[in-house]
């Protein structure tokens, strides 16, 4: 059977046996099939890409004859119509009572949208202003607004703030693709409360049934080392430092940041760079204390002498 596939839903096999499997997506042949057992899921997939590769706009004029992609990041994907201005094809203007005409049709085109679109509208808007605070791939935002309309398909929103579900839906993406932010960072470029974050995405999660696996720790050392202009070969011994931690087996259920922080700490002692503890603390945000536990059992357990005396 034949269907057009939509990505407002999820495709998965009704299988008891392939629940565990992921469904791969064929763009070339424009089908999505079982990972397990094969079968066909979805047949005639429509081409949302874009086509044209022209970097100018002459180029793109030129080249272009479907439009830009489609995009989640849009109320409605990039597939509105838009009454434009009071000019005929030629450049002209329009006669007044044209005009008059014209702005009438605008008007009544706002008005008829519905309240969801003029939601999902608000809450993009709020999404590519998180974007341009931390700095987060087109990609993760993509999948982010993919998640926000889960979020708003499954009716969760009934008791909870626009902004508290759009930062919950942003934090999945960064896990899911492994972008290292944390849940200070979210909330602070949101502007929510960290305990009112924590508990949507709790919701989210359990509603959705997301599986998110846990940061790696090693982003955050990069993270953490660029944003305070730490020397390479500092960032490359804090890295081995990890990697010994982890052959030891005391990284596990360590807070991944505080882990991150603290072997860049012992690597700037060894190599001569004098940053305090509280440095750390306030560019990672996680306690000094913590910060200073996590070195002394990263010291006792590799046995590392630092050069403090």
């Amino acid at each position: 059977m034949v269907i057009n596939y939509s990505r407002d839903f999820d495709v998965k096999c009704q299988l008891d046996t392939c629940k565990t499997y992921p469904v791969i997506t064929d763009s070339e042949r424009g089908e999505i099939f079982c990972g397990g057992c094969g079968l066909v899921l979805v047949q005639n997939m429509a081409d949302t890409s874009y086509e044209s590769n022209g970097y100018t706009q002459e180029e793109y004029m030129r080249l272009t004859r479907t439009g830009p992609a489609t995009s989640l990041t849009m109320h409605d994907k990039g597939l509105s119509t838009v009454i434009g201005t009071n000019k005929d094809s030629a450049g002209n203007s329009l006669p007044n009572k044209t005009k008059y005409e014209f702005n009438r049709l605008r008007t009544w085109d706002q008005r008829s949208k519905s309240r969801k679109t003029s939601a999902l509208s608000k809450a993009f808007t709020l999404l590519h202003g998180m974007k341009t605070k931390l700095g987060i791939p087109d990609n993760v935002v993509e999948n982010a607004a993919y998640i926000y309309r889960k979020t708003v398909n499954a009716k969760l929103t009934r008791g909870r703030t626009m902004g508290s579900l759009v930062s919950a839906a942003l934090y999945a993406a960064c896990r899911e693709n492994n972008i290292p932010r944390t849940l200070d960072d979210i909330a602070c470029a949101g502007n929510v409360e960290r305990r009112i974050l924590s508990r949507d995405l709790r919701t989210i999660i359990k509603k959705l049934g997301l599986n998110l696996n846990q940061y790696d720790t090693a982003s955050f050392i990069s993270k953490i080392s660029n944003n305070m202009n730490l020397r390479e070969k500092t960032k490359r011994d804090a890295f081995d430092i990890l990697k010994k931690c982890e052959d030891k087996g005391i990284t596990a259920g360590k807070h991944p940041v505080a882990q991150a922080a603290a072997s860049l700490y012992i690597a700037c002692i060894l190599n001569g760079e004098k940053i305090s503890q509280k440095k750390f603390s306030n560019e990672s945000g996680v306690s000094d204390v913590t910060i200073r536990n996590r070195a002394v059992l990263i010291k006792k357990t590799l046995k590392i002498v630092d050069k403090e005396n």
